[in-house]
């Protein structure tokens, strides 16, 4: 059953059972901490929400996508999957530090955690997905397009993780308000065309099956963005 869809019909608890059953085929040792991720992750978004669902049903959805359909079995990767809002969400929650602190300190600080509790690698993915402090004088979805340009360039672990969230968002379009899809296809449809290179390259560590579902989600994406942007 698509990741949508056991959200429409099961939610969370769905999506649970669901990436358990992807945890089965790993060792113990990576099944716990895979686990640890997915507790933090539900802690730090414990109160978060995507307008008609918890935020962790997003994160689970990444996950299993990457499990499931791009074969990846890296456990960094995947910790850094489930944690991928993490520092960019929750950094003074999860580094420790006071809110109001500076965003470069609640930044290192949240990195810093990451480190500790997983390993360097982990945060090193995480900081490539995180999107940076804006400057409120420029355009923020041009910053946005520019920063996951230049981050995924020369990260092509970091793109695999990026390529199931913007799917998440991209094809999942249709699964909010029509306010929220307008605002997304707005964002994203314009990076399109970029990631579909940057999953091309040879570089990109997934097989040719992963890349070539990939290819067909981000025309499907695309498809969804001119119907509610072209109307």
């Amino acid at each position: 059953m698509p990741l949508h869809a056991i959200t429409e019909v099961y939610g969370e608890a769905g999506l649970r059972d669901r990436f358990a059953l992807e945890l089965e085929s790993f060792p113990a040792d990576e099944r716990k901490k895979l686990t640890e991720a997915l507790d933090l992750a539900s802690d730090l978004h414990a109160a978060d929400r995507r307008v008609r669902e918890p935020y962790l049903n997003h994160l689970l959805r990444v996950v299993i996508r990457i499990i499931r359909y791009y074969g990846v079995r890296d456990i960094d990767v995947l910790v850094a999957a489930l944690l991928h809002d993490a520092v960019e969400d929750h950094p003074a929650e999860l580094g420790g530090v006071e809110p109001d602190a500076p965003w470069a300190v609640r930044n290192g600080a949240a990195l810093a955690e990451l480190s500790r509790r997983f390993n360097p690698r982990v945060a090193e993915l995480v900081q490539s997905v995180t999107n940076p402090e804006y400057d409120p004088r420029r355009d923020k979805h041009e910053q946005y397009r520019t920063h996951v340009a230049e981050n995924l360039e020369n990260d092509p672990w970091a793109r695999v993780i990026k390529i199931s969230d913007f799917t998440d968002n991209g094809v999942g379009v249709i699964h909010t308000t029509l306010d929220k899809a307008y605002r997304s296809a707005t964002k994203y449809r314009p990076l399109v065309p970029k990631l579909r290179e940057l999953i091309g390259r040879p570089d990109t560590p997934l097989s040719t099956q992963a890349k070539e579902h990939i290819l067909d989600q981000l025309d499907l994406a695309e498809e969804r963005f001119a119907a509610i942007l072209d109307d």
